[in-house]
């Protein structure tokens, strides 16, 4: 007759091992609001490791009424700007003992939908939603029954987007940024511009091709041309083809975000276009992928891990009070890709 194997470990083992009370034991791994000094936690942890000891989640679900677990949902996971802003969220939930599972919508946004209902289902603590809003009230009010499901069950909700929920909300001010890079552009000496628009129903790219017109109203210089496209780098890569034949009546370009940017510089390139001498191009966002790209490309910098980490703030600060606002500025960025022009 076989034997049976050893008989698997229990919290009270760990307890044991750590030299503390199951209480306690139990309270540093379930992320319990009474506090456990940081020394006792990892003194619980190591001995957990010892002893190969493994929490049940579902256990601590049940406990606690939630799991230490944080959603965050992008548009996009390929793209350097919502990959940026994940890296910022992790590092801050590390800090604070939360796990973060990740899901991309590919830019269809009923995703958000089905990841809020399966999120939850596993009862998560908070999700995040990162990414900009579109203009589509139905979707709106599906994804408002959405977010008040999962805060009657208990769950937290941040955006990273426009204020256009009863949310907490880490706000980016594309408008404002938009137009301060416009206002910077002219008093460099350029006057005839083009934007790469990116969809016409998403709000980001609406702010931001509003703010720029903003700006050149402000200096004088008349309307831009105005090409929509995706907004990815293959958007801006066939935005800017279709642009090349009035380019030689053009003094620059801006994109509204950095993807569109580098694909509308590899399309320049493609076409015998040389960058600043015959075009000048700038973009929005300052992705880390810039310091690989030539000229170095003028921008507006938004402080994408630094976003993420107020995100995170958002949740561990609730307070009861209405929706809070985050607000963050962009700081335009001037590099090689829009020097001066000489006479102006």
């Amino acid at each position: 007759m076989a034997e049976n194997g050893p008989a698997p470990v229990t919290l009270m083992d760990v307890a044991n091992e750590a030299g503390v009370s199951l209480a306690t034991a139990s309270r540093a791994f379930n992320g319990s609001t009474r506090n456990v000094r940081e020394a006792l936690r990892q003194k619980v942890f190591d001995a957990a490791l010892k002893l190969n000891y493994s929490a049940n989640a579902p256990a601590q679900a049940m406990a606690r009424g939630r799991t230490n677990v944080v959603g965050l949902v992008v548009h996009d996971i390929a793209d350097p700007y919502f990959s940026s802003i994940a890296a910022g969220v992790m590092r801050s939930a590390e800090e604070h003992h939360l796990m973060v599972t990740l899901g991309s919508t590919l830019r269809r946004p009923e995703r958000e939908l089905e990841y809020f209902s399966a999120l939850r289902g596993q009862r998560s603590r908070a999700v995040i939603l990162a990414g900009s809003r579109v203009k589509d009230f139905q979707y709106f009010d599906a994804l408002r029954d959405q977010i008040q499901a999962f805060e009657q069950s208990g769950g937290r909700v941040v955006m990273i987007s426009q204020h256009k929920l009863a949310v907490d909300t880490v706000v980016l001010e594309n408008r404002a940024g938009a137009k301060a890079l416009a206002t910077a552009l002219s008093g460099l000496g350029y006057r005839r511009f083009a934007v790469l628009a990116g969809p016409r129903d998403l709000l980001t790219a609406r702010d931001r091709l509003a703010g720029f017109k903003d700006g050149l109203v402000r200096a004088g210089r008349p309307a831009p041309l105005v090409i929509e496209g995706d907004f990815t780098r293959d958007g801006g890569y066939r935005a800017m083809t279709e642009l090349l034949p009035t380019a030689r009546n053009l003094d620059a370009v801006f994109a509204v975000n950095d993807v569109m940017a580098v694909g509308a510089m590899a399309a320049c390139r493609d076409h015998g276009l040389t960058l600043p001498q015959d075009l000048a191009l700038a973009g929005f966002d300052d992705i880390a992928t810039l310091r690989d790209v030539t000229p170095a490309l003028t921008t507006v910098r938004l402080p994408l891990e630094a976003i993420g980490s107020a995100a995170v703030d958002l949740i561990l600060t609730a307070d009861g009070q209405p929706p809070r606002q985050k607000r963050i500025k962009g700081e335009v960025i001037l590099r090689a890709s829009t020097p001066r022009r000489r006479g102006r």
